[in-house]
């Protein structure tokens, strides 16, 4: 098959993307049809004129959204959108789809899943939460059917406020807590109150995508930040002419590092100079197992314009969809008069706001905080000797000491694309690290995947350690060097 995507090189949108829409748009459109096979890597990065690294990152990118399919030692296949009936015009609701979709989860069952963010459920209270949840729906309490308050129960924004001051170092008030659903809608509520304080958005490279991605779709030019050994880099951030900057200085995602408090002092001198934002995700910020948990940025000083987000999707279970978001006092009056703007609800359930609330007033919250803490200790733990033991100085952890994942890094010679491959095909779930950057990583940058190992049984943590090891490089074993 002879095909060359054009690539824009005066473009600020990465390489690999536009390889990566070019040719999705050709198999969409029926250009190439069935099992016609895509050039190699290294063929089309030699006609392109690129390194082999945006070409696979873009290849890596259809293989997982199923445009395309590897085999081994052959190649890259397109793959078959949809399957039509060829007649089927009839009631709308038996009628099948012709419009091809593509797949938004893996929802395969893995006998090793290291999924990236998944909570292990097994010690959840349901018991617990059943009783409280029926104190809240009840008769009596019929009224708590309606939307409740648009930003978030009053009771629950107390009980945060606390919660954030006493474990996190929070320093905010109720009314400075809002509430929301997930946090994309928390994170688009913020592009309508910053439209016009910022146009320039800095954000973690690699890091968690949503940001960048939220911002750029609601016309916002995003800037890649570097990052260093110890985090964002701060003097990018100072010559990038950006208003605004998303961080993880708690446990950086993906890599892991935290943010030293000079670095912090800094970060925070520069939005208060130049009048800029600053947005602090602390999304795993109570999971650390070894030492202290770090505090919040928010809290070295107040007066600063930072806008943290956390919620209870990792801690507690994404099923409740509680998030929240505490706003700097210069935004409050802007939030209330978007709110009246728009006539905004409260997204979120006000059942699981109330039950959440109780939970928390009553002290359950902090003792299960500390239990699956206990338990993720023994899990990460067990990933680190397992590594240890089963790849030796063929792998390296990155980010060790708190969150849900570990990032794994290999010397190997194929690359992350045929290595997940041979993961998913012995039964192995995890996920490279490609989809964390927002320009190619360096061709000569070793594999890196995110092992994550919260939802995972702690008894099949070394058998899948080791058996990902066999298939990757074969049987061995580097427990003597442990001894030592």
């Amino acid at each position: 098959m002879l095909y060359t995507p054009q690539i824009d090189y005066s473009s600020r949108e990465p390489h690999y993307l536009q390889i990566y829409e070019q040719i999705k748009q050709q198999i969409i459109s029926g250009t190439f049809s069935e099992q016609v096979k895509l050039p190699s890597i290294r063929k089309l990065a030699d006609s392109l004129g690129l390194s082999t690294t945006p070409v696979e990152t873009a290849y890596q990118q259809l293989l997982a959204e199923g445009f395309i399919a590897s085999k081994p030692k052959s190649g890259y296949y397109v793959q078959s959108l949809a399957e039509t009936d060829g007649g089927n015009h009839g009631d709308p609701a038996t009628r099948d789809l012709t419009v091809a979709r593509l797949e938004h989860r893996d929802n395969a069952t893995y006998p090793y899943d290291f999924h990236l963010s998944k909570n292990d459920f097994s010690l959840f209270p349901f018991s617990l939460w059943r009783r409280l949840f029926h104190r809240v729906l009840c008769y009596e309490q019929r009224h708590r059917l309606f939307y409740g308050d648009p930003q978030g129960e009053p009771g629950l924004r107390q009980e945060l406020a606390s919660y954030l001051r006493q474990l996190r170092g929070v320093v905010c008030s109720p009314e400075q807590i809002v509430i929301g659903a997930d946090q994309y809608g928390l994170l688009s509520l913020l592009t309508q109150l910053l439209r016009g304080r910022v146009t320039r958005v800095g954000t973690e490279n690699p890091g968690y995508p949503m940001m960048a991605s939220t911002f750029r779709r609601n016309g916002y030019e995003v800037v890649p930040i570097s990052l260093e050994a110890d985090g964002l880099s701060i003097e990018q951030v100072e010559k990038s002419d950006v208003q605004l900057v998303c961080v993880t200085p708690s446990h950086q995602y993906p890599c892991g590092m935290i943010m030293p408090i000079a670095k912090r002092l800094r970060l925070l001198d520069w939005a208060m100079r130049t009048d800029s934002y600053i947005i602090e995700d602390d999304y795993d910020g109570e999971f650390r197992y070894h030492g202290r948990p770090v505090p919040s940025l928010q809290g070295l000083k107040p007066d600063a314009n930072v806008i943290y987000m956390g919620g209870f999707s990792q801690v507690l279970a994404p099923a409740f969809c509680v998030y929240y978001m505490v706003l700097p006092e210069s935004l409050l009056e802007s939030y209330d008069l978007l709110l009246r703007d728009l006539l905004l609800e409260q997204p979120s359930s006000p059942l699981h706001q109330h039950t959440l609330q109780l939970f928390m007033q009553e002290g359950h919250f902090e003792r299960h905080v500390r239990r699956m803490r206990n338990t993720y200790r023994k899990k990460h733990d067990a990933v680190v000797l397992a590594v240890q033991k089963h790849m030796g100085e063929k792998a390296e952890l990155i980010g060790e000491n708190a969150g849900f994942h570990l990032v794994l890094r290999v010397k190997h010679p194929q690359g992350e694309c045929e290595l997940t491959r041979r993961a998913k095909q012995a039964g192995i779930k995890l996920s490279s690290m490609a989809y964390t950057w927002m320009t190619p990583r360096d061709e000569k940058a070793q594999a890196e995947f995110i092992l994550g190992f919260a939802g995972i049984d702690l008894d099949k943590i070394e058998p899948g350690i080791k058996k990902l090891a066999e298939v990757w490089w074969g049987e061995m074993d580097f427990s003597s060097n442990l001894d030592g």
